[in-house]
């Protein structure tokens, strides 16, 4: 009795392992029809977007991406980008990385798609803020390698599953940052827009969302970064890519393939968080598209060769008899 009072934790007297097993066997004997269904909805998106990268001729790609780069961040990241993604190709994981980078936008895309609307959500109403914070912070800091078995019980191993185990994984910042940005807008901006005659439509999407969109930017940010993080990771379950590579040098302790895919992991990371980073950034002036980049020099060009173009006056009418 005494040692039983001294130790009282010898005896699991809380069987969650049981529970949570019990649940998912429940979910899969039941409702894996629903689960395949999104896991069908996921593949087409992710089918579509990973055919337009991979069939891509990689001069189109190249010159797409250093155009995008000038028009959002300057010619010097343009440069940068083109840089980086010549060394990928000329390492001879072009292909791969297209296979990666296809999967991560697919899951940013998911993330935005779900995780702005609960942001606004959680900013719109305190009681969903205090109920979403605990499941957020669990979503952050439960180990990514426990829920890799669930997902692939219930969606299968492939592609489908990295993208669902990827999208738990960045989604809270997204939505934090939703939340943050949106609440942070000024008092007296509110008041003002109120006192217009603002309808509540009005005010989140021509007020608050424009004026938290850095904010909002900066978790889109976030969840890039966090799925290119999940890459290795969701290798484990059959994704291809990257990740694939890391593994399969880490399988067969073969240093250079390791190191190629995680070196092209981290050169991705860098241009795509440069990017956005620039989409989102505040502080730089705030210019039209045609003041700037590829479309600003064309834009520019065409007005300077009509003012060198010489107008050529009209005869004058001769006076009638």
């Amino acid at each position: 009795m005494i040692a039983t009072l001294l130790n009282p934790f010898q005896d699991t007297l809380l069987p969650l392992g049981e529970w949570v097993e019990s649940v998912v066997d429940w979910l899969v004997a039941n409702y894996r029809w629903f689960f395949q269904l999104i896991r069908l909805s996921v593949l087409e998106l992710l089918n579509g977007i990973e055919y337009f990268f991979v069939s891509m001729p990689q001069v189109v790609f190249l010159i797409l991406l250093g155009a995008l780069a000038w028009q959002i961040a300057g010619r010097r990241l343009a440069i940068l980008s083109l840089v980086g993604m010549m060394l990928i190709g000329l390492m001879g994981a072009w292909e791969e990385s297209m296979v990666t980078l296809a999967l991560v936008i697919t899951s940013v895309t998911l993330c935005i798609a779900v995780g702005l609307p609960l942001g606004i959500l959680a900013a719109s109403n305190d009681w969903c803020e205090r109920l979403m914070r605990p499941i957020l912070d669990m979503m952050q800091t439960l180990p990514s390698f426990v829920y890799l078995i669930p997902v692939v019980m219930l969606f299968s191993a492939g592609e489908v599953s990295g993208v669902i185990v990827t999208f738990v994984f960045a989604v809270p910042p997204l939505i934090r940052l939703t939340n943050i940005g949106i609440r942070q807008v000024s008092e007296e901006i509110i008041e003002a827009a109120d006192a217009f005659g603002s309808t509540p439509r009005q005010m989140l999407f021509d007020v608050k969302l424009p004026l938290a969109m850095p904010t909002i930017l900066a978790g889109v940010n976030q969840a890039l970064m966090l799925a290119l993080s999940m890459v290795v990771i969701a290798s484990l379950i059959a994704v291809p890519g990257l990740g694939q590579m890391v593994n399969r040098g880490i399988g067969r302790l073969d240093v250079g393939l390791a190191a190629t895919g995680g070196l092209c992991i981290v050169i991705m990371a860098i241009i795509l968080d440069r990017i956005t980073q620039a989409a989102g950034n505040s502080d730089r002036p705030m210019t039209k598209w045609t003041d700037q980049g590829p479309i600003g020099f064309v834009y520019q060009s065409m007005r300077r060769f009509q003012k060198a173009t010489p107008t050529v006056a009209a005869p004058p009418s001769s006076p009638s008899p």
